[in-house]
Formats: C-alpha cells, sequence, structure tokens
C-alpha cells in the first residue's frame, strides 16, 4: 500500500510564493512517474507539473515558467515550488504517483490566492 502525504497549501496574497511538498510512504517501485494536479471549485482536475518515469519534466501551459518541480528520491518526496501566484491558481493540489498501472492519490492541499 502506498500513502500520499501533502503539505504546504495555505493563503497567499497574488504575486506571493508557496511551496508544497508531497511524501510518498509504502512500497515505492521505480521507474514511476510522480506530479502535481490541481481542482478548482465547480472545474474539473488538471495537470499542472510532473516527471515522467524516464525523469523528464513536464509544465502545463498556464504555470510554466512560475511553478518548478522537484524531487529528493531518497525521501521519496516531490515539491512543488509555486511562484507568481494569481488568484486563478486557487485550487486544491494533489500529488500523484503512478507506479505498476496504478494511480496513487493524496487527498490534497487546498491552495487559495487572494487578490
Amino acid at each position: 500500500q502506498v500513502q500520499l502525504v501533502e503539505s504546504g497549501g495555505g493563503l497567499v496574497q497574488a504575486g506571493g510564493s508557496l511551496r508544497l511538498s508531497c511524501a510518498a510512504f509504502g512500497k515505492i517501485f521505480s521507474p514511476n512517474a510522480m506530479g502535481w494536479y490541481r481542482q478548482a471549485p465547480g472545474k474539473q482536475r488538471e495537470f499542472v507539473a510532473g516527471f515522467s518515469s524516464g525523469g523528464s519534466e513536464n509544465y502545463a501551459d498556464s504555470v510554466t515558467g512560475r511553478f518548478t518541480i522537484s524531487r529528493d528520491n531518497a525521501k521519496n518526496t516531490v515539491y512543488l515550488q509555486m511562484n507568481s501566484l494569481k488568484p486563478e491558481d486557487t485550487a486544491v493540489y494533489y500529488c500523484n504517483r503512478y507506479m505498476n498501472g496504478i494511480d496513487y492519490w493524496g487527498k490534497g492541499t487546498l491552495v487559495t490566492v487572494s487578490s
């Protein structure tokens, strides 16, 4: 069983920054894909940023140049540095890992950006 635990969400003013963390617990297989998704009120969950199983980084167009994904394999942790935040970035952010054909999700952390 794999458990993903996000942290780092909160309330920030537009133009500010936040850093999200996602720690994975349990049996982690390699290679695996990992990343961040978000879901705003009344909208579908969307991809934000991620590492493919081959290690390449990918970003949604809406966050390119503002968000950076990184990871610490020794800690089984993935991070999302979010800069120049905008009110439209307000959402619940979810951590995801895809291993052996299974999607694992965290419970999410709320990010609220005030104008």
